[in-house]
């Protein structure tokens, strides 16, 4: 079926909200933050830089790292980008949930780990480029984002405690609205909380004279509850949640998210020790359950389709899982050691269109009764050997294991699936398989079960050179096994293998049963200078890190090419390369002035370069960031906030040409904003690319609407936004 959404815009930055990224290991502090706001924390090398621009109330969690060096986003759905860290992207980075890894449950990556929880229920958000310690996870050759909700609040011993928040915010380009809030009843063992959000936009409008772009509107709604108790020395957290996105629209996907529903279960057990050898250690037990029941198909405002040409897909899929980590204390030294197991299960079939010679008479098995099993066991030594010096060693086991049952074509007829009239059709043609039938046969035929053995290992050390001066670096060896798209993607013709793909490139892919694991070797260090006053960052008149990296990845998943399929688009093939990339994140901070009269005015800025190269092929990686920065000038003067901000982007010209990626010229937006905080209560306005500029998004991929000629996706244009909070 099709639903008809709103006709006009989304909701993109429902005001800004300052925040200050740490340096070192210090405390972050908190200018003029609505009541509550989330975190935001990039760690580079386990050292955090720079300062970001945190969009208040933003409808898609990626935007909490918006402008912070290292970090960018594949653009796709309103609350569905894809996170990039140095140029490594999406299933590269191991995103985590309340401690939770979640996959992606589509073919086109459209619920990806971050679309599951909203924003404004976020405690904190932590980014860790490149060296990823191994107590946090495998499958992290790009790095690791780890999103924590609030935790259970409790009341003082004979007490009861009744708080809460409520939220709302708008913005005018794409009318995007939103509502959220959460409430905790507790005492000091006992703590309930329900929170919940709505999301809604229409279709942005592009700058200048960019008019509306289409497939961008959304609707979303989050609920989660949860249980906490608490004891002397043991500490309980369960939540439950369900999350219904009726429809989201992707411009630069042929598809669009007709519904998805998900259901979660997550629980956690902490124990601290008071006695015996295990004396100061703790002991966490955490398990988790997810199932995911995703539609797609062709929303009215994709040009040319209805409800009666479009393409019904559907996948549904379940996770499942533990991990059991003990952190044991002895001295300067603390050993970590864990084990986890877990389970991800995946159907996606293709229903046939009644009337329809192409998608029919049969349904298409596309990954069929699939699974990717992952069991892990993990060593850290971590070690501060005096006031100066600290290190870090670990060691890592990840078994991969893959399998999937056989799968089907619409219909073994020959030329289907083609353009040619069936009283035109050949009978000897007519009896022939079909191309999709052949490679159907033949995966069937193949041994498709995998397992995959990897080890990670990671040695950084940090050294206090001086009282200003600060270095870090170190090394890792990091791998990741294919996902179930990129082994198991069977079909050859244009139509299906178009239908797989989260790069918004319009090409179509094929999956390769003999791709290996990739193998990242990660090498970085951070140089920092900064103000040697003691204390936190806050203190600090002014800060400098510098961090260049190298990613040199045996075994990288990029493609090769089947053919062509017209238009620019082409049949590409899953295939391990070797791939190399390196780059430098640069993160400043100044304090102007600070006394009563004026109160306190900072500047921070930002800057990242990443290159990233196929060395099998000689050419450029897909979708590289250009080089691009940040500058912010922020004023705090009691309850009033104001800021003015700056980013930019340089010109983005190297390009995969296999891929057709758009080369997209240079920008530079101005946006400001001020907040006013009366006791729990924050009022923020601002107002986002003020002088109305169009330009395009240098990861946005391609605009894939009938009629738009495959132009490259247009950013949003001004947009004012108001958001109010509340706290009781």
């Amino acid at each position: 079926m099709s639903i008809q959404p709103p006709a006009r815009g989304r909701a993109r930055m429902a005001g800004r909200l300052p925040v200050v990224l740490l340096l070192g290991t210090t405390a972050p502090c908190r200018p003029a933050l609505a009541a509550d706001a989330p975190t935001a924390v990039i760690e580079q090398s386990i050292t955090v830089l720079g300062v970001s621009t945190l969009p208040a109330h933003d409808a898609d969690t990626t935007a909490l790292f918006t402008g912070t060096p290292g970090f960018s986003a594949y653009s796709a759905g309103g609350v569905s980008a894809l996170p990039v860290l140095d140029g490594m992207a999406d299933d590269r980075i191991n995103t985590l949930i309340d401690g939770v890894r979640m996959e992606s449950a589509c073919p086109n990556h459209m619920n990806p780990a971050m679309s599951y929880i909203d924003p404004d229920m976020v405690q904190t958000a932590r980014a860790i480029a490149g060296i990823t310690p191994v107590s946090l996870g495998g499958d992290s050759t790009g790095g690791t984002i780890e999103i924590r909700r609030r935790p259970p609040r409790y009341a003082e011993p004979g007490h009861v405690l009744v708080t809460g928040r409520l939220a709302a915010n708008y913005g005018s380009n794409a009318d995007g609205r939103g509502v959220s809030g959460e409430v905790t009843v507790a005492d000091d063992h006992l703590s309930l909380r329900w929170s919940g959000a709505y999301r809604q936009a229409d279709d942005y409008r592009a700058g200048g004279d960019g008019g509306i772009v289409r497939s961008t509107s959304f609707l979303a709604f989050n609920h989660a509850a949860t249980l906490g108790l608490q004891g002397r020395n043991d500490q309980f957290e369960l939540t439950f949640g369900q999350q219904d996105i009726p429809y989201e629209a992707f411009a630069n996907q042929y598809m669009d998210m007709t519904n998805n529903r998900s259901s979660f279960l997550n629980g956690r057990w902490t124990h601290r020790f008071d006695r015996g050898f295990l004396d100061g250690a703790s002991l966490e037990l955490g398990g988790h359950w997810q199932r995911v029941d995703h539609v797609m198909n062709m929303l009215d405002d994709k040009g040319g389709h209805s409800a009666t040409t479009g393409m019904p897909m559907n996948t549904a899929a379940r996770q499942a899982g533990y991990a059991l980590d003990l952190t044991i204390p002895r001295g300067i030294h603390t050993v970590k050691l864990g084990t986890s197991f877990d389970h991800d299960g995946l159907n996606d079939w293709w229903p046939p269109l009644p009337g329809s010679m192409m998608m029919g008479p049969g349904t298409w098995h596309n990954v069929n009764d699939a699974h990717r099993d992952h069991e892990a066991q993990y060593l850290q030594w971590d070690a501060q050997w005096n006031r100066r010096l600290s290190t870090e060693l670990g060691w890592r086991n990840d078994i991969v294991m893959m399998n999937t049952g056989p799968v089907a074509p619409y219909s073994r007829m020959a030329m289907s699936m083609g353009t040619m009239p069936m009283d035109a059709m050949p009978m000897d043609a007519m009896a022939m398989p079909s191309d999709d039938a052949m490679a159907a046969d033949a995966f069937n035929a193949a041994h498709r079960g995998r397992t995959d053995v990897n080890f990670d290992v990671t040695a950084t050390a940090k050294y206090l050179i001086t009282d200003a001066l600060d270095i870090e670096g170190g090394y890792a060896r990091k791998t990741r096994s294919p996902n179930l798209y990129e082994r198991y993607a069977w079909g050859v013709d244009a139509m299906a293998a178009e239908m797989i793909g989260w790069f918004g490139d319009g090409n179509g892919y094929v999956g390769n049963l003999n791709l290996r694991p990739e193998t990242a070797n990660i090498a970085s260090f951070t140089l920092l200078w900064h103000d040697p006053a003691q204390g936190d960052a806050d203190a600090q008149r002014w800060r400098l890190s510098v961090r260049p990296f190298t990613n040199y990845t045996q075994g990288y998943i990029n493609v090769v090419s089947l053919g062509a399929l017209g238009a620019g688009a082409s049949l590409l093939q899953f295939a391990n390369h070797d791939a190399e990339s390196f780059g430098v994140d640069v993160g400043g901070h100044a304090r102007l002035w600070a006394d009563r009269r004026f109160g306190r005015g900072t500047l921070d800025t930002t800057l990242s370069w990443v290159r990233g190269t196929d060395l099998t092929t000689g050419t450029s990686l897909y979708h590289q960031m250009p080089l691009n920065g940040v500058t912010t000038l922020s004023e705090r003067l009691g309850a009033f906030a104001g800021r003015i901000s700056l980013s930019w982007a340089a010109a983005k010209t190297l390009v995969d040409a296999l891929r057709d990626e758009p080369a997209t010229p240079g920008y530079a937006l101005l946006g400001f904003g001020a907040s006013w905080r009366w006791r729990g209560t924050t009022l923020d306005v601002g107002v986002d690319n003020a002088l109305d500029h169009t330009y395009v998004l240098p990861l946005g991929g391609r605009m894939l609407d009938a009629g738009e000629g495959r132009r490259a996706l247009l950013a949003p244009g001004r947009s004012v936004n108001v958001s109010l909070a509340t706290t009781f």
